[in-house]
Order: C-alpha cells, then sequence, then structure tokens
C-alpha cells in the first residue's frame, strides 16, 4: 500500500482506475446516445420518403401498364433513396429535411430538383416521368432502316501480283547488271 498526506490509499479505491471505468461507462451512453439518434435521424428520412412515395401514387396510378420504364421503390441502405428508376431517385438531403432529387447519367450525378416540400418534388417527378415516356415514344417511332447486307467487295485484281513479279524482276536483272559491270572494272 501507498500513503499519502492523507493516509493509506487502498488498491479498491484508487481514483485512477475509477476515473477510467466511469469514462468507459460514459463514453458507452454516449455513443448508445448517438447511435439512437443516428437510427431516429434515418427512421425520420425513411418516414419522409414514405410521404412523398405515397403522394407520387396518383402519378404513377396514370401510366399504362404496358410502360415499364418505372421502377419505384424505397431502399433501405446506409442512405435511404426513393428510387424513380434506374437512374433517378429522391434522396433527403444533409439537413434530413429537403428532398434532393437527382439523376444519374453518363456525365456525373445531376440534382433535377431540391426542396423541403413534398409538392415542389412531385412536380420536378411529373416532369421527369413526362420526359421519360416522350423519350420512349420517339424511339419507339422512328422509322428504322432496313437491314442491307454489305456490298460484296470487288473482285481482287490479279494485276497487283504481275505487277509485283515485273518489279522483282527488273529489281534483280538490275542488280546483276551493277554486280556484273563492277566485276568488269576490276578486270
Amino acid at each position: 500500500m501507498s500513503e499519502t498526506s492523507n493516509g493509506p490509499i487502498h488498491p479498491s479505491t484508487e481514483s485512477r482506475p475509477l476515473r477510467l471505468r466511469e469514462a468507459l461507462r460514459q463514453a458507452r451512453i454516449e455513443a448508445a446516445d448517438r447511435t439512437g439518434v443516428v437510427v431516429d435521424l434515418r427512421d425520420a428520412e425513411v418516414a419522409r420518403l414514405e410521404i412523398l412515395n405515397e403522394a407520387l401514387d396518383p402519378l404513377f396510378d396514370q401510366i399504362p401498364d404496358q410502360i415499364d420504364l418505372f421502377d419505384r421503390g424505397i431502399s433501405q441502405g446506409e442512405t435511404p433513396r426513393l428510387w424513380l428508376d434506374v437512374v433517378a431517385h429522391v434522396a433527403m438531403g444533409r439537413d434530413k429535411r429537403q428532398y434532393r432529387f437527382v439523376q444519374d447519367t453518363r456525365h456525373g450525378r445531376i440534382v433535377i430538383a431540391e426542396s423541403h416540400e413534398a409538392s415542389a418534388i412531385v412536380r420536378a417527378v411529373t416532369d421527369y416521368v413526362a420526359r421519360r415516356m416522350v423519350e420512349r415514344e420517339r424511339a419507339f417511332s422512328v422509322p428504322r432502316e432496313p437491314i442491307v447486307a454489305p456490298m460484296a467487295a470487288p473482285p481482287r485484281r490479279r494485276n497487283g501480283l504481275w505487277l509485283f513479279l515485273l518489279g522483282f524482276a527488273l529489281g534483280a536483272a538490275a542488280l546483276f547488271g551493277v554486280a556484273f559491270y563492277a566485276a568488269m572494272q576490276q578486270l
């Protein structure tokens, strides 16, 4: 046992382990509170997206069944999202109260609309759905050109082979002539 000016200190009443133990207990409580807050915020995000999803029901009820461009649903990932189709979704902004309607394009993600009001996002989604349906109509209405077999290649000319052989023979004769001339000069 160690002693201080106040008297002996017992190991069970030593201040350092008690403070650490108390600090660990407090840290665990704070972590649980933060986790609870995060879960509550995530649940609030999902609830707001569900409200928006219900507000979109009348719009999607008007889309004919044969048009299968849209597949609406809420994903429950780390960031909850209300998917409208493969490339467009609504997520909550950083403040968890603002809706962000975004579309993924080949050039990156673009924000189509942002608002705290679900009605503004419903209007933006309505415009988006209308544009996608017009794009689909155009794709199906464009007359397609008939598939034409590629033109047959013209028959290969054999003149190229004859020209090569003629050039080869003339080159060999010239080389032979130069060698013969050089040999005659040395005699």
